[in-house]
């Protein structure tokens, strides 16, 4: 039932930790998912450092999914849009051939509060790589939802079980939000290629394996898993059909060693715009 299971390793970003799961050494993609980040939990007092936001930086060759259990983050990109997002909600960016755009935690910085969420990659087809940027924000009572025994679903993104989300994807995927109760089961089915599990708190059997919180159980083709709740848990199920080997590098995933090439020039030569509502500073680019 399970190929193998990665452990989130974690990371300080200056008052708060992540937890990175996606990409990890042999196994870059689930699907077309490229990147996975735990943000939190963590409870924050009021008057969080500066130094926590993720100043404005670039993406090429993806789209970027925020999705949040519990907390605000502000969005502002080049495009122009300015959009917060809270816990349930969707903010969902496509990057093609290129965006930029800052994360700031605003509200968390004036009146403090808890800070936990996900932060997803998806790697576009090859074809659609270059497709014009463009963002799209999904509220709460927008997403499916469904029930069944104990616990409970949202359809994120993407195609699963007869349901469809209205967000917007470029190649065939889901990606769910479940809570389930002590003792509750669920069944994921065998619709894609590629598919995996991560626990973001409790613990969950799959087979005769517990799969505790941190932890992403990448799973077997070929058959419907069934997800047993040992305590109360919420976990995120996702995956989808490959969109082929991707590089990545910083912010910038493409098909082309040559495309990434020239996206770090561009950066380097100030030639990406900068978010029109946040552009007084930006993340330099690192050194290899």
């Amino acid at each position: 039932m399970i190929d193998f299971i990665i452990s989130q390793r974690r990371r300080d970003l200056g008052g708060f930790e992540v937890g990175r799961v996606l990409p990890f050494g042999p196994r870059q993609m689930v699907g077309p998912y490229i990147f996975f980040d735990r943000i939190g939990p963590k409870q924050l007092a009021p008057g969080l450092p500066r130094e926590a936001d993720v100043r404005p930086h670039p993406h090429i060759g993806l789209s970027t999914i925020t999705y949040l259990f519990d907390g605000q983050i502000m969005h502002r990109d080049s495009l122009g849009f300015g959009q917060s997002i809270d816990a349930g909600e969707v903010n969902w960016m496509t990057a093609g051939r290129g965006i930029t755009h800052s994360e700031r935690f605003e509200q968390l910085r004036a009146h403090g509060g808890k800070l936990d969420g996900i932060q997803a990659w998806v790697a576009l087809p090859v074809e659609r790589e270059e497709k014009d940027p463009g963002f799209w924000h999904y509220p709460r009572q927008s997403l499916p939802r469904f029930s069944e025994g104990g616990a409970t679903g949202c359809l994120i993104a993407g195609r699963l079980a007869g349901l469809e989300s209205p967000v917007a994807v470029d190649s065939p995927q889901f990606y769910v939000h479940w809570q389930l109760g002590a003792g509750a089961r669920v069944s994921l089915p065998a619709e894609y290629s590629e598919r995996a599990v991560y626990v973001a708190s409790g613990a969950v059997e799959i087979g005769d394996v517990e799969v505790a919180a941190g932890n992403m159980a990448v799973l077997r083709a070929g058959a419907a898993i069934t997800l047993a709740a040992t305590a109360d848990a919420v976990m995120m199920a996702l995956g989808g059909e490959p969109v082929g080997p991707r590089f990545i590098d910083w912010n910038f995933v493409s098909s082309s060693k040559e495309r990434i090439e020239q996206a770090r020039a561009d950066w380097a030569a100030g030639r990406m715009k900068l978010p029109d509502l946040d552009h007084d500073e930006f993340i330099p680019l690192p050194p290899r």
